[in-house]
């Protein structure tokens, strides 16, 4: 079988400007956040991007990459509001087609298995119609004729996700309360790109519902321990509150100009530093 593995690099190397690129995730919970920082560093531009939105979208849209949002919000959680994506969008710096949590969810199942749109009730009776001029309802053919929004399939050119554990095959393990709709994203894809903490030889002795991602969607495979920084990887470790609150009310030029500005070891060396530095402060 192959070995899938590469590094952020070239995973990057195979993006191209204008893709319609999914982001697993939630939030500021899982994210592939060493795979958006080599994204960061490339030229690519012109995106439209497809997340549950967190820091991703907060770092590549004030940096200016993002053409179009998909989303059913963008938080940091504990932030509830992601304040790089919040001033970009308030600047109009990109599109956005915000949907109901369920809609996107259903927006992905339906990509994953080629069809072109699901029928759902959620949206029905709220803004989501009217905010969304192009969406469009369906009647059901039975008996009930029942009336569903027709969620648009959410087909993706490519996605990236982060998992806690990979082969060099292309399955991946995930270790928390939660997958985030992860295998989605994949399935709903053209080529995805799986990182995750550590690499593994076998899961002969994984639970089996563990085993999220499996490798017939997957094109790449990068062992990116921290990769997730700041958000969480849980139980490898949790959210990093304090630097999230750094990332959330520094302009992005100063927090790039000292944290993005090398490869991914530079910026784990950055933050471990800056942590040095605040415990000397105590």
């Amino acid at each position: 079988m192959t070995d899938k593995t590469m590094t952020p690099e070239e995973v990057v190397s195979r993006l191209r400007s204008g893709m319609t690129l999914g982001i697993g995730g939630w939030g500021s919970r899982r994210k592939p956040m060493a795979l958006v920082r080599a994204l960061l560093r490339s030229e690519i531009t012109d995106l439209t991007v497809v997340s549950y939105g967190g820091p991703d979208v907060g770092l590549l849209a004030a940096a200016g990459r993002i053409r179009k949002l998909v989303a059913a919000f963008a938080t940091l959680d504990s932030i509830p509001l992601e304040p790089h994506f919040r001033a970009a969008r308030q600047r109009g710096a990109f599109e956005l087609m915000e949907v109901d949590e369920a809609m996107f969810m259903w927006g992905l199942h339906a990509a994953a298995n080629r069809l072109p749109f699901l029928p759902v009730r959620a949206g029905l009776g709220s803004d989501v119609m009217r905010v969304n001029p192009t969406l469009r309802t369906v009647t059901s053919p039975y008996a009930d004729g029942e009336e569903f929004v027709a969620m648009p399939a959410l087909r993706l050119d490519a996605a990236l996700v982060h998992v806690n554990r990979a082969d060099r095959l292309g399955n991946g393990q995930y270790l928390g309360p939660d997958p985030y709709f992860d295998d989605l994203f994949c399935e709903a894809a053209d080529s995805a790109y799986v990182s995750c903490e550590r690499l593994v030889d076998t899961f002969a002795t994984a639970a089996p519902q563990t085993l999220l991602v499996k490798r017939h969607s997957v094109t790449g495979v990068v062992e990116t321990p921290n990769g997730a920084h700041f958000t969480s990887c849980v139980p490898d470790y949790g959210r990093d509150e304090p630097f999230q609150k750094l990332y959330a009310t520094t302009p992005l030029p100063q927090f790039a100009g000292r944290f993005l500005h090398g490869d991914e070891k530079a910026y784990q060396s950055a933050v471990q530093t800056w942590h040095e530095e605040q415990e000397e402060r105590k």
